[in-house]
C-alpha cells in the first residue's frame, strides 16, 4: 500500500485536514477517517493516523506552550481517562450508530442554544463546574476512542469558558494529546501497530506537520470573534454529519 496512488489520494487530504484541526480549527478533520476508509478498514485508518496525530499534538503543544488553562485540564483529564478506559472495555458491545446519534444531537442543541438561546448576549465566561467537566470529558474520551468524535462534547464545556484563540487551542492540544497517548496501549492490544501501518504513518508525518503549521498560522491571525464563530459552526457541522451517518446506517 505504501506505493498505492489511491492511498495517497485519500491519506494526504486527510492528514492536512487533521493538521488544520490540530492547529486550532477543531472539527474540520471530520472527513479524515471516512476518507481513508475508502481504501482500508476504519480501524486500520485510525491506527495509521494515531502516530500522526501524536506528532501533530506535540507540534501544537510546543507552539502554544504558554497558552493553556490549567483549571480546565485538571477538571477534564480524569474524565477523559475514564471515558477511554470505559470505551476500551465496552466498545465492542455498544452501537456506534447510537453514540453518533446522541453526540450529534447534543452538539446541534448546544450550538442552537449558543446562537439563539438566553445566553446569546452574555459575554462573561461561565464558571467552571466539576460535575459538568467530568461528565463531558468522559463522553469526549469515549467518543474519541470509539468514533473519533471527541470534539463536540469537549467544545460544549470549553467554548463558553475559555477566552482567546491561543488559550482555547493550547488547552485543546494538551487535552487531546493526553487522550491520544492513552489510546496507544489499546491499539497495541488490537494488533494495529504493524510494521506496514507504522511505515505509512511515517510517510504521512511531513505533510501532517505542514497542515498543522498552516492551522497555527491562521489561528494566530484570525480575530477572536471570527475564530469562535468558526468553531461553533464546525461543531454544528460535525453534529449534523454524525446524525446523518447514524440515520443512514
Amino acid at each position: 500500500m505504501i506505493t498505492d496512488p489511491a492511498f495517497y489520494a485519500v491519506a494526504l487530504p486527510a492528514v492536512i485536514l487533521y493538521g488544520l484541526s490540530k492547529g486550532g480549527f477543531a472539527g474540520i478533520s471530520l472527513l479524515a477517517v471516512p476518507l481513508m476508509a475508502l481504501v482500508m478498514s476504519p480501524v486500520q485508518a485510525a491506527a495509521i493516523l494515531l502516530p500522526v496525530l501524536l506528532v501533530q499534538d506535540a507540534v501544537t503543544i510546543y507552539n502554544f506552550r504558554n497558552d493553556w488553562d490549567g483549571t480546565t485540564l485538571a477538571m477534564m483529564l480524569p474524565g477523559a481517562a475514564f471515558g477511554i478506559l470505559l470505551a476500551a472495555l465496552t466498545a465492542a458491545y455498544v452501537s456506534t450508530d447510537a453514540i453518533r446519534l446522541a453526540v450529534g444531537l447534543l452538539a446541534i442543541a448546544f450550538c442552537l442554544n449558543a446562537w439563539f438561546g438566553p445566553d446569546l448576549q452574555c459575554t462573561t465566561p461561565r464558571p467552571h463546574a466539576l460535575p459538568t467537566a467530568f461528565g463531558l470529558a468522559t463522553v469526549a474520551g469515549y467518543t474519541s476512542f470509539v468514533i473519533h468524535a471527541g470534539g463536540p462534547p469537549y467544545n460544549m464545556y470549553t467554548l463558553p469558558r475559555l477566552t482567546g484563540n491561543a488559550v482555547f487551542v493550547g488547552t485543546s492540544a494538551i487535552f487531546f494529546g493526553a487522550a491520544n497517548l492513552l489510546k496507544v496501549a489499546p491499539y497495541m492490544m488490537l494488533g494495529q501497530f504493524t510494521t506496514t501501518n507504522l511505515a505509512l504513518s511515517a510517510v504521512l508525518v511531513p505533510v501532517a506537520i505542514l497542515g498543522n503549521l498552516a492551522g497555527i498560522w491562521l489561528v494566530r491571525r484570525m480575530p477572536r470573534d471570527l475564530f469562535y464563530k468558526v468553531i461553533y459552526a464546525l461543531t454544528a457541522l460535525v453534529g449534523i454529519k454524525l446524525v446523518v451517518d447514524a440515520l443512514l446506517a
